[in-house]
């Protein structure tokens, strides 16, 4: 075995598969009026049904897809997880993995949460085959002993979150926040950002205030009334503050952390059908493709779904490149240096070995068109 191979028998017995592979199919939606006016109708309709599909849906066995109802039912249904404004909303409004899905004999289920979180944990009920997150939920869920097994990520982008404070503050550097209070969701990945950045200017975790929030609305409300000093965001949440706040950014992720957001599925289903992986990982890279050379019609999209102004989900679109990326150790490697963190910080109880949960060689990585260079 290679030097850098990771042994699927260690953990995954998948069965043998020929994983069927395609060309590229360039099936581009035209730009213009029309185009993102289908989008946004189509946005809206599911926006309507999110909160039904995330309470209920068919719990199968992930082994065997879920038998889909109705007379127009195919008979087989892949249930997805997905977050309003991420990539795999793109996709459900986009409809490429529903076509192709279609052909295959498949209907899709879009499941709607309000975290990744929430998506790991369907997923670990067996309520949702295939998700997508951030890397601090993959971490939370495996010290959780969770049955998902990674699958692919997005492209990094440490530019789409940040540690500010106010332009009028006195404070210009990371150091200088010693002894003042700085607001994060806890275990999110600006809180991780801030742990990075402070020790690497020298200072403890104690030399600082945590003020732990339960979402960005919170921690924008303490910063814009000045009852804390600093204030870790993600996008489009960071964006927004940027623009309507004009704070002094003391740093990004750049130089501490990729920032990655991860494709999950459920241990059962992977095994199963790996097949399946790689047709979804196909159509996320089609979308992500359309979205990469159609940042406007993106922008109007994600400020519907999220009710964003659109100037700060046009700053945050701006910033970052949409794309899939197969694992790989230069993958695994900062996804295990914020796993020992978090243990350290104690976060999470015990420590765990990502590489676990992230096979590299899988069946449906073989032969990828979907790696970007």
């Amino acid at each position: 075995m290679a030097k850098n191979q990771l042994d699927l028998s260690d953990n995954y017995k998948y069965r043998s598969v020929n994983v069927r592979t395609r060309s590229k199919r360039k099936r581009l939606w035209k730009a213009g009026a029309i185009g993102t006016w289908l989008l946004l109708m189509a946005l809206a309709a599911g926006c309507a049904s999110g909160a039904a599909g995330s309470a209920g849906g068919t719990d199968a066995s992930p082994a065997t897809p879920a038998k889909a109802g109705g007379a127009g039912g195919t008979g087989k249904v892949i249930r997805i997880g997905y977050q309003k404004g991420n990539t795999l909303n793109i996709l459900k409004v986009k409809g490429n993995l529903d076509a192709r899905l279609k052909a295959e004999g498949y209907e899709v289920e879009w499941k709607v949460f309000a975290g990744g979180n929430f998506v790991l944990e369907a997923m670990s009920s067996g309520s949702v085959d295939f998700g997508h997150a951030a890397d601090g939920s993959g971490v939370f869920g495996q010290a959780g002993n969770k049955p998902f097994v990674y699958v692919a990520n997005d492209l990094p982008n440490p530019e789409g979150m940040g540690i500010m404070v106010h332009a009028d503050s006195g404070i210009h550097s990371i150091a200088e926040l010693k002894g003042k209070k700085i607001a994060v969701s806890k275990g999110g990945n600006h809180h991780y950002l801030a742990v990075l950045a402070l020790e690497k200017a020298g200072l403890k975790l104690d030399d600082v205030q945590f003020v732990y929030v339960k979402d960005a609305s919170e921690g924008r409300a303490l910063f814009e009334t000045k009852q804390i000093d600093g204030l870790g965001s993600w996008d489009p949440f960071f964006a927004s503050a940027e623009n309507d706040l004009k704070p002094l950014t003391l740093t990004d992720g750049q130089g501490y952390s990729p920032n990655r957001t991860f494709y999950y599925a459920n241990e059962q289903f992977a095994k199963a059908h790996p097949e399946l992986i790689r047709l979804i990982l196909e159509e996320i890279q089609e979308a992500d493709e359309w979205a990469n050379d159609h940042k406007p019609e993106i922008v109007k999209l994600l400020s519907v779904a999220l009710g964003i102004d659109a100037d700060a989900i046009e700053r945050a679109v701006g910033r970052r490149k949409y794309g899939v990326e197969l694992l790989s150790p230069e993958i695994i490697a900062p996804q295990q240096q914020l796993a020992d963190t978090y243990h350290r910080i104690g976060l999470i109880p015990n420590p765990i070995q990502v590489a676990e949960r992230m096979p590299v060689d899988a069946p449906w990585a073989a032969d990828s068109a979907t790696r970007n260079k």
